[in-house]
């Protein structure tokens, strides 16, 4: 017989963790979206080379959503690249940045890759953090 406060308590706490991810997720795009449209002058974080920003923006908005929509991968990488291409379409009218397919591209590489890490590792940090109440 499963011990009911054992259950409520795990059942919180991934319910929490769900909560959180969303913030998670949220704020990141909210950043991502900053960072693409700030001005090119403006010192910000990079990786060096355009594409790989895409592509660690991308992933990083692709794990977090694992975690903050599970269920609905299908509609929410095609919303994230849609977003992808918001971004881009947005850049068109900045006086200091370019709309590229090739960023868009690095964008839809960068979900792929966020969705395979996100299916490698929540399952193991869940684990790991007790997160749904089991123990590693």
């Amino acid at each position: 017989m499963p011990d009911n406060t054992t259950h409520g308590r795990s059942s919180t706490s991934g319910q929490r963790f769900g909560r959180v991810s969303r913030i998670v997720f949220w704020a990141c795009a909210v950043a991502v979206l900053v960072l693409s449209l700030a001005p090119a002058t403006a010192p910000m974080p990079s990786t060096g080379w355009d594409k790989t920003n895409h592509l660690l923006a991308f992933a990083m908005l692709a794990f977090w959503a694992h975690r903050a929509y599970p269920g609905r991968t299908a509609a929410v990488l095609l919303g994230l690249l849609a977003y992808g291409g918001l971004i881009e379409a947005l850049q068109a009218f900045t006086p200091d940045r370019s709309a590229e397919w090739a960023d868009l591209l690095a964008d839809g590489v960068g979900l792929l890759f966020g969705e395979m890490l996100a299916r490698l590792m929540w399952p193991w940090l869940a684990k790991r953090l007790s997160v749904d109440g089991q123990r590693a």
